[in-house]
Parts: structure tokens; sequence; C-alpha cells
């Protein structure tokens, strides 16, 4: 015979004994590992700082008074200069082949191809060489018509300064890295978004500025900055034309003061951190820029991050 039904439902409700499984505490899962890696790793830096802090032959001294000497400035404002002008124009003609190397027309295919094919292949050095050479190639050039007559003749020793010639070497050679970057950020975008703009009856230069471009800037602005980082480094070659930059200073001024080449040697590595981490700063804000609508949320800055931990510090 079958029991009630209170019965019945006290019996489907019942639970069986034992212990509370919500008043236990929650042991968090522990990586011993991760705590022995991370001592290792203090302990050597620790010895690093520490040899590097006692070693009188780092001359710490001489460090802190070569740091903003005028010669040292200045060669670090020739740097600056010159970083400045060939990023700006290596980006452009980045954007033009990556252009040409996008077109329906086979000749812009192959001279943009041919031109990343070639820069990309010679070396910094060797570009930057043949330029402070080119005035014994080439005595003047000339504007006129093609195979024609010439209207207007120019000396090209009064033209090829060691700025222009370290800045057309560095462009020339940069902008075949920055052609493949903008190239990569263009194909990044889905297809979709350019048959959409089409079907708008958008125009092709505004569908490249307003829809394309934005989208690949999220692509291209890491991988462009890496080039912008190693122009930064690569502006040390100038040296070779002639051009006092920031390393160039260094080494003229180690010459002279042959007991201080350590401390110089320092001294420039200091500002090349110090140029590729305002970089750096520049570019995590300009990527966060351009983050916005393809995350769900942007994450927090630096100094977000400070505050959030100082109020949980609270």
């Amino acid at each position: 015979m079958s029991p009630p039904l209170s019965t019945t439902g006290e019996a489907l409700t019942a639970r069986p004994a034992g212990p509370d499984l919500t008043a236990q505490r929650v042991i968090p899962l522990r990586h011993p590992g991760r705590w022995i890696a991370t001592v290792v790793v203090l302990v050597v830096l620790a010895q690093v700082v520490h040899g590097m802090v006692t070693n009188p032959f780092y001359q710490w001294d001489r460090f802190a008074y070569w740091f903003t000497r005028p010669a040292v400035l200045e060669g670090l404002v020739v740097t600056i200069e010159v970083t400045a002008l060939s990023a700006v124009l290596s980006l452009i003609g980045g954007i033009v082949l990556a252009l040409m190397r996008q077109s329906a027309s086979p000749v812009l295919q192959a001279v943009s191809w041919g031109y990343i094919w070639l820069f990309r292949s010679v070396p910094l050095i060797v570009v930057l060489l043949f330029l402070y050479n080119f005035s014994a190639l080439y005595k003047a050039l000339g504007i006129g018509v093609p195979f024609g007559p010439t209207f207007l003749t120019f000396g090209v020793t009064s033209l090829a300064t060691t700025l222009v010639i370290a800045v057309a070497g560095l462009t020339l050679n940069e902008s075949a890295y920055a052609a493949e970057v903008v190239r990569s950020g263009l194909l990044s975008v889905d297809q979709g978004q350019h048959e959409a703009a089409a079907a708008l009856g958008l125009p092709r230069g505004y569908q490249f500025r307003r829809i394309v471009l934005p989208q690949a800037l999220r692509t291209i602005v890491p991988s462009y900055v890496n080039l912008l980082i190693n122009l930064v480094k690569a502006s040390s070659l100038v040296f070779y034309v002639s051009l006092l930059d920031l390393f160039g200073s260094v080494q003229s001024l180690g010459s002279t003061y042959s007991g201080d080449i350590v401390p110089l040697l320092l001294v420039a590595t200091a500002w090349y951190v110090v140029l590729t981490s305002v970089i750096s700063v520049v570019q995590y804000y300009v990527e966060r820029r351009y983050a916005r609508g393809a995350v769900r949320s942007l994450p927090p800055t630096p100094l977000q991050r400070l505050r959030r931990a100082i109020g949980a510090a609270r």
C-alpha cells in the first residue's frame, strides 16, 4: 500500500544528512612553481642592479655629467628630426606602394613589387652610402620634358645635404616595409565591408577614408609602431654619412674623451630607451582609440589601474 501524500512529499523533499558545503572555506589552488620562478627572477634582477650600481667601471657620475650636455642634446634633436621626417614620408610612401600593389594595373603592381623586393634586400647602410656618393654618378639633375629639353638644372652637391641624404635613405628603406604593413592592414578588412560600401554607391575615395582605413588601422598601428621603433635605432647609421645625430655625437665625444666611452654609451642607450618608451606610450593610446567598437569595453589605462590598486589597498 502506498504511503500518504504528505509522507511522500516529505520523502521527496528530504535531503541526506551531511556537512553544509556553503559554510566551508574555498582553498585557492597553490602554484609553488610560480613563486619559485618569481623569487629566482627577483634575485637575478637584484644582482644585476647591485652589480651596475657598485661597479666603478660604469662611472655613473660621468653619466650624469654627460646626460644633458649641449653636444648630446644637439645630437638628440637631430635624431628626433630625422626620425620624424622619415616616419611621415615612409608612411606616405608605404600607403602609395600598398595601393599600387593592389591596383588592377599590372605595371603598377610590378613596380611596387620590385621596389619592395629591392629595398628589403639591400642593407640600410648600403643605401645611405650609395646616396652619400650619388653626386659622383650624377653631377646635376634637371626638370624638363622626358627625353627632351631641360628647363631647370640644379647641382646635386648643393641639394644633397647630410640631412637630406639621411632622411632620403631612411625613407627609401622604411617605405618598403611600411608598404607591406599597410597592405596587410588593408587585407584584414572583411570583404563584406567593401561590398556593402559599394552597394551604397559610396565613392571609392570615401570608402577608403571613412570605412576601410579606420578598420585597417587596428592592424596597421601595432606593426607600424614596431617599424617606427626600429627607425629610431636605425637612425644611428646616419653617422656614417657625416651627420652627427645622438650616436654620432656620442662617438665623437668618445674619441675625444677616451676615458668616458662607457658612460657616453650609457647616455646614448638611456636616450634611445626614452625615445622608444614615449613611442610605446603613444602607441598604447592610439590602439585604445581605434579599439572602440571592436571590443565590448576598453581596457583600463595604467593610471586607472593604479587608482584601482590604491583603492583596493585601502
